[in-house]
């Protein structure tokens, strides 16, 4: 596609999600304010700047903070299942807006277009999965040992949600913990990351429109923008009894010590350190394609992306081969070209921590197989495109045991039985996801029993990357311990409460005390 083509196509995009060149980064709604200092939101794929964004003052802040405690009031008291049908209409404006909104997250973040619509998807599926929800906030019964009781619990929201969410995935963490939280009866406020600020407003606006049609009051949904600091202010405050972070996990160890020192609870989404096991009962086309698509796909930036590939010594030189002869197969450029596998890092200071990477894995003893370093040229004259790189490494080497938020895999040896390797793979401080490519059920099950995977995600002939709304995501150890998504993670988003009922005449004493008056 043509540079000119390009960017009219993105005006297109950006008239289509109703978003000016030029926004304010903070709002309640459809209110927005714009009195903060003014930064930039430049695409990796080719340099240009998309628009500019104000960041949210601590003025700014803390009216959209009284806001949203105001709209808590009123929204905690609508039914579940009419917040459902509203997060129901915020589904279908998604559903219509998909293609641009997509579009918009290719460019801005620079994952491939298949990827952008994907991430979309996924926030059409959890707002499908929330609705369904709305209408099964269930509690529990139980029997009391008092005669002419009953106990039982329930869920009532916490109130106000603080959402960080980093440039990875612009806008489906943010819709896994909104679609929730609303249909739970809470409101929240996002502070998209600084690197992708534009796609934040889109969606902000996309669910203002929602809210506003149906009469509800400013500050369910709100956003702010800026850097860290913008975030401390949310974390530091007593009125945002949750913060949901996902991120760096340097960045989640800052949160959970700021939130934990208000008391107040924290979800955390952090590092992931990820491993394929292959053994010598896999399928090898099977692991090709999960390992490659693992480690390259949205080029390396996925918190899931398969970062280590851990292979029995009796079929390593054949899986090796097949997997560098893949890795030449690779197409690397714009994004928004479907022909295209790899699109560009999010900017430069990610392409120097790729490149530090290399220097040290080789520095440590590692063995380079298929070389990296960045691309040239006028195609890539963003500076961002890098090439996917392999590297023969030992998983005690110190860049290993680190996650390296780019497209560079380790290949290493294991011998012996599946035991060996599930040390290996669990040899890590992050603990998000993990998989084993094998056709041996014992293999298999011993992988998933509990001397096996110590992640989160443990998964048998699929790769690491990626997860379905289902199902809880999130992983242990530095990965945070949180969870987000499907199965019963809407319970962080709620405070439980256990209720007893004397439905008799008298007051008998739990254990059998006797107090006469």
């Amino acid at each position: 596609m043509a540079e000119a083509n390009l960017n009219n196509a993105i005006e297109d995009k950006l008239k289509a999600l109703e978003i000016a060149t030029n926004n304010a980064g903070t709002s309640t709604g459809t209110q927005w304010y714009n009195s903060g200092a003014s930064f930039v939101s430049s695409s990796p794929v080719d340099g240009a700047v998309i628009s500019n964004v104000n960041e949210t003052t601590s003025e700014e802040y803390d009216q959209v903070v009284i806001k949203a405690q105001q709209a808590f009031k009123e929204w905690r008291t609508m039914p579940a299942p009419l917040r459902g049908d509203i997060v129901r209409q915020f589904n279908d404006e998604l559903r219509r807006l998909k293609e641009p909104l997509g579009k918009l997250v290719s460019y801005e973040m620079g994952k491939s277009l298949q990827e952008g619509l994907g991430e979309v998807q996924e926030m059409i599926d959890i707002c499908d999965f929330a609705v369904g929800l709305s209408r099964q906030l269930h509690g529990l019964t139980m029997h009391s040992e008092r005669p002419g009781h009953r106990m039982y619990e329930q869920y009532h929201p916490l109130g106000i949600v603080g959402i960080i969410s980093a440039f990875n995935f612009p806008v489906a963490v943010w819709a896994w913990n909104s679609a929730l939280a609303w249909v739970c009866g809470d409101v929240t406020i996002w502070k998209p990351s600084e690197k992708t600020p534009l796609t934040g407003i889109a969606c902000q606006k996309i669910a203002a429109r929602i809210f506003a049609k149906n009469n509800l009051p400013e500050g369910i949904s709100c956003l702010i923008n800026g850097d860290y600091k913008v975030g401390e202010l949310m974390t530091k405050d007593e009125r945002v009894p949750l913060i949901s972070a996902t991120g760096s996990t340097r960045m989640g160890k800052q949160v959970a010590q700021t939130v934990a020192g208000r008391l107040g609870k924290s979800l955390l989404e952090l590092g992931g350190n990820n491993a394929i096991i292959v053994t010598p009962d896999s399928d090898l086309n099977m692991t090709v394609i999960g390992a490659v698509f693992g480690a390259v796909g949205t080029a390396g930036q996925r918190c899931t992306s398969t970062r280590r590939l851990i292979i029995h010594e009796s079929i390593y030189e054949v899986v090796k081969e097949s997997i560098v002869r893949a890795y030449n197969q690779l197409r690397i450029g714009n994004p928004l070209d479907e022909n295209n596998h790899v699109g560009p890092l999010i900017d430069k200071e990610a392409v120097k921590m790729y490149l530090d990477a290399l220097e040290k894995v080789e520095a440590q003893g590692g063995k380079i197989l298929v070389e990296g370093g960045v691309l040239e040229g006028e195609l890539y004259k963003s500076g961002c495109y890098v090439k996917p790189a392999i590297a023969e490494a030992e998983n005690h080497y110190e860049i290993v045991q680190h996650e390296t938020f780019a497209p560079i895999l380790y290949m290493m040896k294991y011998s012996g039985g599946v035991e060996n390797a599930i040390e290996l793979q669990n040899g890590v401080r992050q603990g998000l996801s993990s998989a084993i490519m094998t056709n041996n059920l014992r293999e298999a099950e011993h992988f998933l029993s509990v001397a096996g995977s110590d992640c989160g995600i443990a998964n048998v002939n699929i790769g690491t990357s990626g997860a379905e709304i289902g199902g809880a995501f999130g992983g242990e150890k530095e990965t945070g311990g949180g969870r987000e998504s499907g199965s019963d993670a809407w319970k962080v988003y709620m405070r439980r409460q256990t209720n007893t009922i004397n439905y008799t005449t008298q007051l008998p004493l739990a254990q059998g005390i006797k107090f006469d008056i």
